[in-house]
């Protein structure tokens, strides 16, 4: 070790005992400055510990004085004056509540600071959404799109010939074109399997304690079911009974959608029974062929007030059948949230991915799991 290195871990070692913030990370580069600027200027040795070692503005002051005691032996080291800059602040284009707020500066002295309302919108928790966030959030979700992901069909698609050895001729259309060209075999057909999207069955709690989510949550079946048309995803509300609202979510316009499936969920915001709402589902439709090779997800808290036991019986029966389950639980976003709900403690075993619902952007990676365009380790923590 040099003497500059010695001494920027006696520096770093000080800024810590001052009250600063100092990773071993931010010293070694530090160190690294100090190999490139030196140790003969002044100002140079300021500014590279001031570019590494300082992390908040607050930390400035305490970060001067050290520097002095250390470096100048307790003589004052003027900082440099700043100079008062101008801030622009500038909205995104087609957001609104920008317009007059900012000018352009023709000398292009004035910083300018972007700030995007609607990305803040996305990573915020629905459960502190105001009455006009959730307004503009019903806009966003209407660009969500929820595809199953592709599975292999019956039926066979004209494609040209590859090597990847998928395809195999086509007799059908090579006689069709030989019949063009006087009898001919000139142009062979080639045929490769096709693909279609897997069905999508969602199972959206509705209980009291999804209360602070349901609105978001509804939406999102709404988005879901609209955008992929009658038969491909399916919806239910799972409360005390089970409820179908396939058909109330067909609506286009989503306030008379919300309005219908509002007066068929009988039991919205009272209490939890995941247990006997997927047994209604297992007897009724999945085990008979709604949930047959479909992706099954489930947007619930884990919260449950019947017997986990028989709630693992059926995720079990479930599990049999379906292609994926995926459970969505806004309170994995939580920090230090841990699967200890009854409910989810006896259905995770069942579950192929465990992921967060608290967000537009969570409920973005959703849609994007289901079309398994992610990883389907099941996180588990």
């Amino acid at each position: 070790m040099t003497g500059a290195d010695r001494m920027a871990v006696a520096f770093g070692h000080l800024l810590r005992s001052a009250g600063l913030d100092v990773p071993l990370g931010s010293v070694v580069t530090f160190t690294a400055a100090l190999g490139a600027v030196g140790l003969d200027r002044r100002a140079a040795v300021y500014w590279a510990g001031r570019a590494t070692l300082v992390r908040r503005p607050e930390d400035v002051g305490p970060y001067d004085r050290v520097f002095a005691e250390f470096w100048l032996q307790r003589q004052s080291l003027p900082a440099p004056l700043a100079t008062p800059q101008p801030v622009a602040l500038a909205l995104d284009e087609g957001e609104e509540g920008a317009a007059g707020e900012v000018e352009s500066d023709p000398a292009g002295d004035a910083l300018v600071v972007r700030y995007s309302p609607v990305e803040v919108l996305r990573h915020k928790d629905f459960a502190a959404y105001s009455h006009a966030e959730f307004a503009e959030s019903r806009r966003l979700m209407a660009d969500l799109r929820l595809a199953g992901e592709l599975r292999r069909a019956r039926r066979r698609r004209p494609v040209r010939r590859s090597r990847s050895g998928a395809s195999r001729p086509d007799l059908r259309r090579t006689v069709r074109r030989a019949l063009r060209a006087g009898g001919e075999p000139i142009e062979r057909a080639w045929s490769a399997p096709a693909e279609r999207p897997r069905r999508v069955v969602l199972l959206c709690d509705v209980s009291g304690s999804m209360e602070p989510y349901g609105r978001a949550m509804l939406r999102f079946l709404h988005a879901a079911v609209v955008g992929r048309g009658a038969g491909r995803v399916e919806a239910f509300a799972l409360g005390t009974r089970l409820t179908r609202i396939t058909r109330e979510l067909a609506w286009r316009d989503p306030d008379g959608a919300m309005a219908r499936a509002g007066h068929a969920v009988s039991d919205w915001s009272g209490g939890t029974r995941l247990g006997d709402g997927l047994r209604v589902f297992n007897d009724r439709w999945g085990v008979r062929g709604l949930a047959r090779g479909a992706v099954v997800v489930i947007l619930s808290d884990g919260w449950d007030r019947g017997d986990p036991e028989q709630l693992a019986a059926e995720m079990a029966r479930l599990r049999r059948v379906a292609h994926r389950i995926v459970w969505v639980n806004p309170l994995k976003a939580t920090p230090g949230y841990a699967p200890l709900a009854r409910g989810m403690a006896a259905a995770l075993p069942y579950v192929d991915q465990f992921v967060e619902g608290h967000s537009l952007a969570a409920l973005e990676h959703v849609a994007a799991v289901v079309a398994g365009r992610t990883g389907r380790t099941a996180q588990r923590t």
